[in-house]
C-alpha cells in the first residue's frame, strides 16, 4: 500500500497542488474538523460510491489515525484506482482545519 505523510499532503496543498482527498470518517467526526476541500465518503459507504470516483485521478485517503483509511486504500486499489493512505490520519495533520 502506498502511503503519504500528513506533512507531504500539507506541503503539496500549500504549493497549490490540486489533491483529491477522501475523508472516510463518520459524519460526527468530520464535523469536529476536516481538511478544507476534502470529499467525505464514510468507509461503510465507499464501495457503494465508487462510481463517483475517476480511475484516472489519484486519491489520498484520510481518517482519524490511518487505520480506516488504510482499509479504504485497499478497497480502491483492488478496484483499479490510484490511491495513497495518509499515514497517521488527522492525528498527524498540522495544517488548516475547517469545522
Amino acid at each position: 500500500m502506498k502511503e503519504i505523510t500528513a506533512k507531504e499532503v500539507q506541503q503539496a496543498m500549500e504549493q497549490g497542488s490540486k489533491l483529491n482527498l477522501i475523508d472516510v470518517r463518520e459524519v460526527n467526526e468530520v464535523e469536529t474538523g476536516h481538511i478544507p476541500g476534502v470529499i467525505h465518503i464514510p468507509l461503510g459507504l465507499l464501495e457503494f460510491r465508487l462510481h463517483e470516483l475517476n480511475k484516472n485521478e489519484p486519491y489520498i485517503m484520510v481518517c482519524r489515525s490511518g487505520g480506516r483509511s488504510g482499509r479504504a486504500t485497499q478497497i480502491l486499489e483492488s478496484n483499479g484506482f490510484i490511491v495513497s493512505n495518509m499515514a497517521g490520519g488527522m492525528l498527524a495533520w498540522e495544517g488548516a482545519v475547517k469545522i
